[in-house]
Protein backbone atom coordinates (compact mmCIF):
# COMPACT_ATOMS: atom_id res chain seq x y z
CA UNK A 1 0.00 0.00 0.00
CA UNK A 2 2.64 2.15 1.28
CA UNK A 3 4.19 1.81 -2.65
CA UNK A 4 1.29 2.31 -4.24
CA UNK A 5 0.99 5.91 -2.60
CA UNK A 6 4.51 6.78 -3.05
CA UNK A 7 3.92 5.65 -6.76
CA UNK A 8 0.75 8.10 -7.00
CA UNK A 9 2.91 10.80 -5.46
CA UNK A 10 5.68 10.62 -8.12
CA UNK A 11 3.70 10.73 -11.43
CA UNK A 12 1.71 13.84 -9.37
CA UNK A 13 5.08 15.41 -8.86
CA UNK A 14 5.99 14.64 -12.25
CA UNK A 15 2.87 15.67 -13.78
CA UNK A 16 3.43 19.63 -11.48
CA UNK A 17 6.52 19.53 -13.20
CA UNK A 18 5.14 19.16 -17.10
CA UNK A 19 2.62 21.79 -16.74
CA UNK A 20 5.05 24.30 -14.47
CA UNK A 21 7.44 24.11 -17.71
CA UNK A 22 4.28 24.94 -20.18
CA UNK A 23 3.41 28.11 -17.92
CA UNK A 24 6.68 29.26 -17.90
CA UNK A 25 6.53 29.38 -21.77
CA UNK A 26 8.78 27.94 -24.90
CA UNK A 27 12.49 26.76 -24.19
CA UNK A 28 14.88 28.82 -25.94
CA UNK A 29 15.46 27.55 -29.87
CA UNK A 30 18.14 25.14 -30.37
CA UNK A 31 21.65 26.41 -32.42
CA UNK A 32 20.13 24.92 -35.71
CA UNK A 33 16.75 27.28 -35.16
CA UNK A 34 19.07 30.26 -34.25
CA UNK A 35 21.09 29.78 -37.57
CA UNK A 36 17.66 29.52 -39.91
CA UNK A 37 16.67 33.27 -37.90
CA UNK A 38 20.28 34.73 -39.20
CA UNK A 39 19.87 33.25 -42.34
CA UNK A 40 16.46 35.13 -43.37
CA UNK A 41 17.44 37.93 -41.82
CA UNK A 42 20.64 37.86 -44.15
CA UNK A 43 18.20 36.94 -47.02
CA UNK A 44 16.21 40.21 -46.44
CA UNK A 45 19.31 42.60 -46.15
CA UNK A 46 20.24 41.19 -49.65
CA UNK A 47 16.82 42.10 -50.91
CA UNK A 48 17.63 45.54 -49.69
CA UNK A 49 20.42 46.10 -51.53
CA UNK A 50 18.87 44.51 -54.72
CA UNK A 51 15.76 47.13 -54.09
CA UNK A 52 18.76 50.02 -53.71
CA UNK A 53 20.59 49.29 -56.88
CA UNK A 54 17.15 49.50 -58.58
CA UNK A 55 16.60 53.01 -56.98
CA UNK A 56 20.10 54.18 -58.20
CA UNK A 57 19.36 52.34 -61.68
CA UNK A 58 17.25 55.00 -62.47
CA UNK A 59 19.28 57.90 -61.55
CA UNK A 60 21.43 60.05 -64.76
CA UNK A 61 24.73 58.41 -65.03
CA UNK A 62 27.74 60.29 -63.90
CA UNK A 63 28.85 62.46 -67.23
CA UNK A 64 25.03 63.61 -67.98
CA UNK A 65 24.06 67.18 -66.56
CA UNK A 66 20.78 68.87 -66.69
CA UNK A 67 20.40 70.93 -70.02
CA UNK A 68 23.12 68.81 -71.99
CA UNK A 69 20.54 66.93 -74.13
CA UNK A 70 18.09 69.91 -74.12
CA UNK A 71 16.42 69.22 -71.90
CA UNK A 72 15.84 70.42 -67.90
CA UNK A 73 14.03 69.38 -64.81
CA UNK A 74 12.35 66.43 -66.56
CA UNK A 75 10.79 68.17 -69.56
CA UNK A 76 10.80 66.46 -72.74
CA UNK A 77 12.84 67.43 -75.76
CA UNK A 78 11.10 69.11 -78.23
CA UNK A 79 10.14 67.63 -81.77
CA UNK A 80 13.11 68.73 -84.33
CA UNK A 81 10.72 71.55 -86.33
CA UNK A 82 11.48 72.10 -90.38
CA UNK A 83 14.29 73.48 -91.27
CA UNK A 84 13.45 77.29 -92.79
CA UNK A 85 13.42 77.53 -96.37
CA UNK A 86 15.82 78.00 -98.53
CA UNK A 87 15.57 81.24 -100.95
CA UNK A 88 15.56 79.63 -104.44
CA UNK A 89 18.42 79.70 -106.39
CA UNK A 90 17.83 82.16 -109.67
CA UNK A 91 18.09 80.71 -112.78
CA UNK A 92 19.26 83.59 -114.65
CA UNK A 93 23.17 84.82 -114.75
CA UNK A 94 24.77 87.75 -116.31
CA UNK A 95 28.84 87.61 -116.60
CA UNK A 96 30.53 90.59 -118.06
CA UNK A 97 33.82 91.81 -118.40
CA UNK A 98 33.63 95.86 -118.64
CA UNK A 99 37.08 97.88 -118.83
CA UNK A 100 35.60 101.62 -118.76
CA UNK A 101 31.97 100.79 -117.42
CA UNK A 102 30.01 100.80 -120.19
CA UNK A 103 29.51 97.29 -120.68
CA UNK A 104 28.68 97.04 -116.67
CA UNK A 105 26.17 99.41 -116.83
CA UNK A 106 24.04 97.39 -119.59
CA UNK A 107 25.15 94.24 -117.98
CA UNK A 108 23.44 95.72 -114.44
CA UNK A 109 20.10 96.65 -116.38
CA UNK A 110 19.77 92.90 -118.13
CA UNK A 111 20.38 91.81 -114.33
CA UNK A 112 17.91 94.08 -112.80
CA UNK A 113 15.27 93.09 -115.87
CA UNK A 114 15.91 89.63 -115.43
CA UNK A 115 15.92 89.31 -111.44
CA UNK A 116 19.40 87.50 -112.05
CA UNK A 117 22.49 86.98 -110.31
CA UNK A 118 25.36 89.01 -111.83
CA UNK A 119 29.33 88.16 -111.53
CA UNK A 120 32.24 90.75 -113.28
CA UNK A 121 35.22 88.88 -115.05
CA UNK A 122 38.50 91.05 -113.61
CA UNK A 123 42.02 90.67 -114.88
CA UNK A 124 44.19 90.01 -112.52
CA UNK A 125 46.25 92.68 -113.79
CA UNK A 126 43.76 95.04 -114.35
CA UNK A 127 43.67 97.49 -117.51
CA UNK A 128 45.09 101.11 -116.91
CA UNK A 129 44.38 103.92 -119.50
CA UNK A 130 47.86 102.89 -121.55
CA UNK A 131 46.83 99.63 -122.18
CA UNK A 132 43.73 100.62 -123.45
CA UNK A 133 45.22 103.19 -126.51
CA UNK A 134 44.23 101.32 -129.72
CA UNK A 135 45.92 104.16 -131.30
CA UNK A 136 49.34 102.71 -129.78
CA UNK A 137 50.74 99.81 -131.55
CA UNK A 138 52.76 98.61 -129.03
CA UNK A 139 50.14 98.60 -125.96
CA UNK A 140 48.85 95.86 -123.78
CA UNK A 141 45.49 95.37 -125.91
CA UNK A 142 46.94 95.74 -129.11
CA UNK A 143 49.35 93.16 -128.66
CA UNK A 144 46.77 91.19 -127.15
CA UNK A 145 43.85 91.73 -130.03
CA UNK A 146 46.88 90.55 -132.74
CA UNK A 147 47.43 87.42 -131.07
CA UNK A 148 44.22 84.93 -131.20
CA UNK A 149 45.81 82.78 -128.80
CA UNK A 150 46.42 85.54 -126.00
CA UNK A 151 45.21 84.17 -122.99
CA UNK A 152 44.92 87.03 -120.16
CA UNK A 153 44.69 85.69 -116.17
CA UNK A 154 41.73 86.09 -114.36
CA UNK A 155 41.81 87.51 -111.33
CA UNK A 156 39.81 85.12 -109.38
CA UNK A 157 38.36 81.95 -108.72
CA UNK A 158 36.20 80.16 -110.98
CA UNK A 159 32.21 80.67 -110.95
CA UNK A 160 29.89 77.88 -110.29
CA UNK A 161 26.96 77.79 -113.24
CA UNK A 162 25.29 75.08 -110.96
CA UNK A 163 21.89 75.75 -111.17
CA UNK A 164 21.69 78.61 -114.02
CA UNK A 165 19.56 77.44 -117.14
CA UNK A 166 20.54 80.73 -118.97
CA UNK A 167 23.67 82.82 -118.83
CA UNK A 168 23.84 86.45 -120.55
CA UNK A 169 27.93 87.34 -121.13
CA UNK A 170 28.91 90.79 -121.98
CA UNK A 171 31.76 92.64 -123.18
CA UNK A 172 33.14 95.52 -125.16
CA UNK A 173 34.61 94.70 -128.67
CA UNK A 174 38.45 95.36 -129.04
CA UNK A 175 39.69 95.80 -132.44
CA UNK A 176 36.27 93.87 -134.11
CA UNK A 177 35.89 91.13 -131.79
CA UNK A 178 35.72 89.91 -127.89
CA UNK A 179 38.54 90.74 -125.89
CA UNK A 180 40.81 87.61 -124.94
CA UNK A 181 40.09 87.55 -121.68
CA UNK A 182 36.41 86.60 -122.50
CA UNK A 183 38.09 83.30 -124.11
CA UNK A 184 40.15 82.38 -121.28
CA UNK A 185 36.89 82.72 -119.11
CA UNK A 186 34.74 80.49 -121.91
CA UNK A 187 37.26 78.22 -122.32
CA UNK A 188 37.71 77.59 -118.66
CA UNK A 189 34.03 76.78 -117.76
CA UNK A 190 31.47 74.26 -118.60
CA UNK A 191 28.45 75.40 -120.38
CA UNK A 192 26.34 72.17 -120.69
CA UNK A 193 23.24 72.23 -120.47
CA UNK A 194 22.90 76.47 -120.38
CA UNK A 195 21.38 78.71 -123.01
CA UNK A 196 24.21 81.16 -123.55
CA UNK A 197 23.24 84.77 -125.02
CA UNK A 198 26.46 86.97 -125.54
CA UNK A 199 26.05 90.50 -125.88
CA UNK A 200 28.66 93.38 -126.59
CA UNK A 201 28.81 97.38 -126.49
CA UNK A 202 30.81 99.50 -128.81
CA UNK A 203 30.97 102.87 -130.13
CA UNK A 204 30.48 101.80 -133.90
CA UNK A 205 31.72 98.42 -134.35
CA UNK A 206 29.24 95.48 -134.66
CA UNK A 207 29.58 92.21 -132.81
CA UNK A 208 32.08 90.49 -136.05
CA UNK A 209 32.47 86.63 -135.40
CA UNK A 210 33.10 87.36 -131.18
CA UNK A 211 29.53 85.43 -130.04
CA UNK A 212 30.64 82.49 -132.57
CA UNK A 213 34.72 82.70 -131.14
CA UNK A 214 33.27 82.52 -127.78
CA UNK A 215 30.98 79.90 -128.67
CA UNK A 216 33.96 77.37 -130.34
CA UNK A 217 36.26 78.18 -127.68
CA UNK A 218 33.19 76.65 -124.73
CA UNK A 219 32.58 73.83 -126.98
CA UNK A 220 29.62 73.77 -124.66
CA UNK A 221 26.02 75.11 -124.18
CA UNK A 222 23.75 76.21 -126.96
CA UNK A 223 24.80 79.55 -127.83
CA UNK A 224 22.16 82.27 -129.25
CA UNK A 225 22.80 84.95 -131.82
CA UNK A 226 24.14 87.77 -129.98
CA UNK A 227 23.32 91.60 -130.28
CA UNK A 228 25.47 94.94 -129.91
CA UNK A 229 24.60 97.84 -127.81
CA UNK A 230 25.68 101.27 -127.93
CA UNK A 231 27.10 103.22 -124.69
CA UNK A 232 23.67 104.84 -124.38
CA UNK A 233 21.85 102.00 -124.59
CA UNK A 234 18.44 102.29 -122.58
CA UNK A 235 16.76 100.00 -120.36
CA UNK A 236 13.24 100.08 -122.45
CA UNK A 237 16.40 98.73 -125.33
CA UNK A 238 17.05 96.01 -123.13
CA UNK A 239 14.09 95.11 -122.50
CA UNK A 240 12.78 94.47 -125.65
CA UNK A 241 15.23 92.74 -126.61
CA UNK A 242 15.29 90.13 -123.97
CA UNK A 243 11.47 89.93 -124.39
CA UNK A 244 12.06 88.78 -128.41
CA UNK A 245 14.34 86.03 -127.05
CA UNK A 246 11.33 84.26 -125.03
Amino acid sequence: MKNRIVKILSCVFSLALVFSLISCGKTPADPAERTDSVSTLAGTSVSTEKKTDSTEAVQPSGDTEPGTDGTSDGATEPEATDKAPVAEHKKVLVVFFSATGTTKRAAEMIASIEDADIHEIKARDEYTEADLNWHDSGSRTTKEQNDKNARPAIGYASVSFEGYERIYIGYPIWWGEEPRIMDTFVESHDFSGITVIPFCTSSSSGMGRSGKNLAENAKSGTWLDGKRFGAGVSESDLRSWIEGLK
